[in-house]
């Protein structure tokens, strides 16, 4: 897998670099944003990560000339904890996630991972998971044949678990996948707690069995009984 960090802290893009090699990825590194620019440019990456504060420039001018030329990477921006207008100009404009500085390298790589499945996954007609069909381009899922009907926040997350089987999701990273920055403004995890119930009523109204396990004090995972 290819990497691209664009960062123009040299302290934490060497961290990245020396970790997410050992993690078995090729890493490249640039600090600014003209050489970022050269190299998307020319070369094909899995996953870029982007600062949005670079000495000559925006690292959203990096997401936007990745999506001017169709890009398939995936885009993971980098930030600090008051720069909540740059990162939801940046979702907006199609990156596929962020983490906010100081971060974890080992959440980096997981999130990383969870963007490149579900890159792969949206360039498919259909996943099929048991008695669960998802078509990611047309927004449609339909369990044993029936279609079922869910609101975009169910959706997201329906395929947020199916990208991540297997994998214990904390409620801090359903939250931030699908409200991004605005999980600030609220008190409680109660919305997760409503739209995993939907979600699971609506599956098995259908027929389809619950697949959404607990992982008490944590979060949840997504597999098969």
């Amino acid at each position: 897998m290819n990497i691209l960090i664009v960062e123009d802290e040299k302290a934490l893009a060497e961290n990245m670099v020396n970790y997410l090699d050992q993690s078995g990825y090729h890493c490249e590194w640039v600090d600014n944003l003209t050489n970022a620019q050269e190299k998307v440019w020319s070369y094909s990456y899995d996953c870029i990560i982007v600062d949005i504060t670079l000495p000559d420039g925006s690292g959203l001018d990096v997401i936007e000339r990745l999506k001017a030329i169709k890009s398939k990477s995936g885009i993971i921006i980098v930030s600090a904890k008051n720069a909540m207008e740059d990162k939801i100009a940046g979702l907006d404009i199609g990156a596929d996630d962020y983490l906010t500085k100081p971060f974890d390298l080992s959440e980096l790589n997981a999130r990383i991972k969870s963007v490149i499945r579900r890159r792969s996954f949206e360039a498919q007609n259909e996943i099929i998971f048991q008695e669960i069909a998802i078509s990611p381009y047309d927004h449609v899922v339909t369990v044993h044949g029936k279609p079922l009907n869910l609101t975009k926040k169910e959706f997201d997350l329906l395929l947020y678990f199916v990208s991540n089987q297997k994998r214990v999701i904390t409620k801090e990273s359903i939250a931030e996948h699908l409200w991004g920055d605005d999980m600030d403004m609220v008190d409680s995890f109660d919305f997760i707690y409503s739209h995993l119930k939907n979600l699971r009523k609506k599956i098995e109204e259908k027929g389809g069995k619950d697949y959404i396990q607990t992982v008490y004090g944590i979060g949840y995972k997504f597999m098969k009984e």
